[in-house]
């Protein structure tokens, strides 16, 4: 989510400014974790990352989950501590991967892994298959559409899978994949948040 870059050697922006996120459930339960205090960069609330959780946590355990947009890393934290089977995060900023490195290695996250990327071009590639993805990007530009377009047209979903968007509630909603289904859908203040499968063909 984060789009600033922060210079190696300096003291981190969350070092500064004290921001931190707390993981809500699993095996790191009450964890406070620093993320840096960037332009454009919005944890997910808690109380919408349990309700969100609630919904995953019976097919969560083991299951191989993507974050599409990092920023604070608390999406893809949270599914690592609550047993996920291997997670892979991205952002496109130096000072968001290096932090989210950092965290993972607080918690001993053997499974998780955080890469610098822009979402958009990682998604042009072909797809290996993932069984939950997270997208969550900035509210303002306009990304939920074309990367879940690309999430269907390269492979990226197993059959089954879930898919959570968290957007803006104003303005139109992305134009989705036809073989989607929506599972659960919430409100809190202005964001909306829902909960998508991937048909099974069989």
């Amino acid at each position: 989510m984060a789009k600033r870059h922060s210079q190696r050697g300096s003291p981190s922006p969350s070092a500064r400014h004290g921001n931190r996120v707390r993981i809500i459930g699993g095996r790191h339960r009450g964890r406070r974790l620093p993320f840096p205090d960037l332009p454009g960069l919005r944890p997910t609330a808690d109380r919408v990352r349990e309700t969100l959780f609630n919904w995953l946590q019976p097919g969560l355990p083991g299951a191989i989950c993507l974050d599409l947009f990092a920023g604070s890393g608390v999406l893809g934290l949270e599914a690592a501590s609550r047993e996920a089977g291997r997670v892979v995060m991205l952002d496109r900023a130096p000072a968001v991967v290096d932090q989210i490195r950092e965290n993972i290695g607080l918690l001993g996250l053997g499974q998780a892994t955080a890469e610098q990327a822009d979402a958009l071009v990682w998604l042009t590639r072909p797809g290996t298959p993932f069984d939950i993805v997270f997208v969550d990007p900035p509210f303002a530009d306009g990304l939920v559409e074309p990367c879940c377009q690309l999430l269907e047209r390269q492979g990226w979903l197993r059959p089954g899978a879930r898919i959570y968007i968290e957007r803006a509630v104003a303005g139109p909603g992305p134009r989705l994949p036809d073989s989607w289904d929506l599972l659960r859908e919430k409100r809190a203040g202005q964001v909306s948040y829902q909960l998508f499968t991937k048909e099974d063909p069989d």
